[in-house]
């Protein structure tokens, strides 16, 4: 850990005084407006509040403080200036270029400052009402990150506590910068890079702490498979957790007899959530590689904790409760977003394939749902023990063939598990879920999702475990038509949290991506056709849209400053953008 400047480079200044200072000599008139400019950004930057654990987790409505705003992932925001009223009338405010890369990021706002995380560790401070540039940090990496990480531009969110931003870098440090000048403040080496740690996601704060987790490439073995928690006002390391069992420990025998350092590739990386109430941080988990399981222990071992949701004690690092999704054998993740609501639990048995018969209809409990995986299913657990409530799916899948109601116990179709070398099997599911995130509106108690239905065509071609393949399977992700013939269309979906139902589908032939809902009665999105859309939370109606020319790749957000409700949304490059996308920020926001 080191607490100065050190050997990154440092660029943090003042962009209106620097650009004043360049274009000198300017007339009179124009010299003062870009004064009165500098006074204003001066003020934004005095008048700073440190963020306290309290506003992390009871945000002011103006704020967004976290990757989906509050803790419990819902990406939803109370502001209610834009609504389906008004909506059509929405504006672009001002737009600015990001850095070159893989784009997936989320702004955080505070005080009228906009912190956005670029690719390869370009942090940006952006005042909210002009879109000049405040400061600018960019991180001195590596120059051969690429010989260990196919993309190592991906940087999705930043976390904001006191005056401090913290991130989670390229080259596997924990960083903080100070949100008033850019400047480095403390940074901690989490692993060697090129042990294969892929920090695509940043922290979040949970009592003080920053909690991120990341991938893990096969080589980097199973102590890089690790969730950490650092103090974030000094950097120093307070737990790190493995994702898979080792030998000897408990559920290590879920993995057979194979050698620790041959257990691969459970990632975490996506952002975590957390309960405060319980003291809770819930990470989901990804799949081993390689995939097909009779290349390792045989199809009868559970491989823990891949595929898993992951309830830890946030101030030690403990697993407090575990509950696998499904063993894969195929590539279908589990790494997304759990939604933390307090609901009814009443599934409606038209609508929920499976259900706890414990359960008592009415009763309301603390959950965690969403969708967490690829295979398209909602999950919902209780958050405090993890006992299955109930699960369906909400695209045509072929994976799962039954989940025990009282136990949660999964049950694979076995037509489609590899047994053997050269196997062809034919799997559906929702493939399309990867970074993207969907939300929750405690409005209506109803989440919302991007969806498809994709089905693929896959063959194993690994006769035992190598680095040479990390999943031993070929053809992935080859979209081949449903069992009908038929190759519907993307949709939204809207499912009640408390029964399961699927209220309504907006139906189109691009792929939506990441959500985010509003008490303005909206929905906004945008797809990799670059069209921003908001949809009326009810029906599913297109009551606005606008072509930005390129995929909007990251998540959207929302804010107020100086009485005006803003709309913030990104776009660029990523796996569904075309390679001519341009990564650009833009921000709307209603006529005064």
């Amino acid at each position: 850990m080191r607490n100065h400047l050190s050997s990154h480079f440092q660029k943090s200044v003042l962009a209106l005084g620097l650009i004043s200072a360049s274009l000198l000599p300017l007339n009179s008139l124009a010299a003062e407006a870009m004064a009165e400019q500098q006074e204003r950004i001066n003020q934004v930057l005095q008048d700073f509040t440190p963020v306290t654990d309290e506003m992390i987790q009871n945000p002011d409505p103006a704020d967004w403080l976290s990757w989906r705003r509050t803790l419990n992932s819902w990406g939803h925001s109370p502001l209610d200036q834009i609504n389906r009223d008004n909506v059509d009338q929405l504006r672009m405010v001002w737009t600015r270029g990001l850095d070159a890369g893989i784009q997936e990021g989320t702004a955080l706002v505070h005080d009228g400052i906009m912190f956005f995380p670029n690719p390869m560790d370009v942090v940006q401070a952006i005042d909210i009402e002009s879109g000049d540039l405040i400061w600018e940090y960019r991180r001195r990496l590596p120059r051969d990150l690429r010989d260990y990480f196919p993309v190592p531009d991906i940087n999705r969110n930043l976390a904001i506590y006191q005056d401090l931003i913290i991130d989670t870098s390229a080259d596997d440090y924990i960083y903080a910068l100070n949100a008033r000048t850019g400047e480095l403040v403390w940074e901690t080496q989490i692993l060697d890079y090129t042990r294969g740690a892929q920090q695509t996601s940043g922290p979040i704060i949970a009592n003080g702490l920053a909690i991120s987790g990341r991938g893990c490439e096969p080589e980097g073995g199973p102590d890089a498979c690790v969730m950490t928690a650092h103090d974030a006002r000094t950097g120093e390391e307070v737990w790190r957790t493995r994702t898979i069992a080792r030998p000897g420990e408990p559920n290590g025998d879920s993995w057979g007899d194979m050698a620790d350092e041959d257990r691969w590739h459970v990632g975490t990386w996506l952002v975590p959530s957390f309960d405060p109430e319980l003291n809770l941080v819930y990470f989901g988990t990804s799949v081993t590689s390689p995939a097909p399981k009779f290349i390792m222990e045989g199809n009868d071992k559970q491989y823990l904790y891949h595929n898993s949701t992951l309830a830890l004690d946030a101030s030690t690092g403990e697993i407090v409760w575990y509950y696998q999704h499904m063993v894969d054998h195929w590539d279908y993740d589990f790494p997304f977003e759990r939604l933390l609501v307090d609901t009814v639990v009443a599934p409606d048995p038209d609508a929920v394939e499976w259900i706890n018969p414990d359960i008592e209809p009415g009763e309301e409990r603390k959950v965690l749902t969403g969708i967490p995986g690829k295979p398209g299913l909602v999950y919902t657990l209780d958050r405090e023990t993890g006992e299955f409530l109930w699960s369906t799916p909400v695209v045509y899948q072929n994976l799962i063939e039954n989940i025990d109601g009282r136990t949660g116990e999964v049950t694979l179709n076995p037509e489609v598990m590899f047994t053997e070398v050269g196997q062809e099997v034919y799997t559906c599911g929702g493939v399309s879920r990867n970074w993207p995130s969907g939300t929750y509106s405690p409005t209506t108690n109803v989440m919302y999702y991007g969806l498809q239905n994709t089905c693929s065509e896959t063959t194993s071609i690994m006769t035992e475990q190598s680095l040479d393949n990390l999943y031993g399977i070929a053809g992935y992700g080859s979209i081949v038509p449903l069992p009908d013939g038929t190759l519907p269309p993307s949709n939204v979906s809207a499912i009640s949290a408390e029964t399961g139902e699927v209220l309504w589908r907006y139906e189109q032939d691009a792929i939506m991506l990441s959500l985010m809902s509003t008490d303005g009665g909206l929905i906004f999105g945008g797809d990799n056709n670059g069209r921003m859309k908001a949809l009326d939370q009810r029906t599913g109606e297109v009551l606005w849209e606008i072509n930005v020319g390129s995929t909007v790749s990251g998540y959207p957000t929302t804010f107020m400053h100086n009485g005006k409700q803003y709309l913030a949304i990104s776009t660029g490059l990523s796996l569904y953008a075309g390679q001519t996308d341009a990564n650009l920020l833009f921000v709307f926001a209603l006529p005064d």
